[in-house]
């Protein structure tokens, strides 16, 4: 009779996110980037299910169903991203920071792959959005009243609001390749990545990819944003994302399994 595979324990997950930021760091500058910039332009399959849905029912719809409803539209790039095994910056600011900590990697070495992964990201996020923003009015995708919607509460937040925000966003992001990690079918695995973009979805969460192309399609669109509002958001989303992930999830999680598995003498 087979059996049910026991759950990681926390030495085994960080093992396992070990190897795979490590991984990385064999791979090609030219594999990283398209990887990254296939990411780009699939996470904006969200971005387009959720100005479909606010054009459709933002006028006919309370604004806290419209809510649930974008929110639960949230996860849909990231699914086809993670599942589809491409690579996202928020993913990689806590699985590429664990081979540094252990001295596998360095820390220019890590800028670089970071620095590759989140150009990708951001131009394939540009060229979906332009083409979003082109084709969007034209199959009433996306109005100039619901990217105006889509927009506006990533502007309303005074930049140390935006900070909090992106870096609980990344935060998020970094528990998610941990759990996704400690799970083995690709079943669990999409519940977990769904409940946890809807909840970065659902808390207006700043998401530095997401909110980019969501930024791009108002500055295009709408013509309410400007692109120094655009760059105000880019700095303090990446900033945050940044530091919620490799703080929050990857230096403390290696503290925390190093403090409970110490080394042998």
């Amino acid at each position: 009779m087979s059996q049910t595979p026991l759950a990681k324990n926390e030495e085994e997950i960080l093992q396992d996110q070990h190897r795979i930021g490590f991984r990385e760091f064999k791979r090609s500058k030219l594999s990283l980037f398209l990887s990254g910039l296939i990411a780009g332009l699939e996470i904006g399959f969200s971005v387009l299910l959720i100005g479909t849905l606010l054009t459709l029912f933002g006028n006919s719809l309370p604004e806290y169903w419209m809510r649930i409803m974008t929110s639960a539209a949230y996860p849909l790039g990231f699914i086809l991203i993670i599942v589809g095994k491409s690579e996202l910056y928020t993913e990689h600011t806590s699985l590429a920071l664990l081979p540094v900590l252990t001295g596998h990697a360095s820390l220019r070495e890590l800028l670089q792959l970071w620095s590759l992964i989140i150009s990708g990201n951001l131009l394939g996020g540009w060229f979906f959005a332009l083409l979003l923003s082109w084709v969007g009015p034209e199959k009433d995708l996306l109005t100039t009243a619901a990217a105006t919607a889509m927009t506006t509460p990533l502007l309303e937040a005074k930049w140390y609001v935006l900070l909090t925000s992106a870096i609980l966003a990344g935060w998020l992001m970094g528990l998610l390749s941990w759990l996704a990690a400690s799970v083995e079918s690709s079943l669990s695995r999409i519940l977990i990545i769904g409940l946890i973009t809807f909840v970065i979805g659902l808390g207006h969460l700043h998401h530095c990819i997401v909110g980019s192309i969501e930024m791009l399609c108002g500055l295009y669109i709408s013509k309410t944003i400007t692109a120094s509002d655009y760059l105000h958001f880019l700095a303090f989303a990446i900033l945050g994302n940044t530091i919620g992930g490799a703080l929050f999830v990857s230096i403390l999680k290696y503290a925390q399994v190093h403090t409970d598995h110490p080394k042998p003498e």
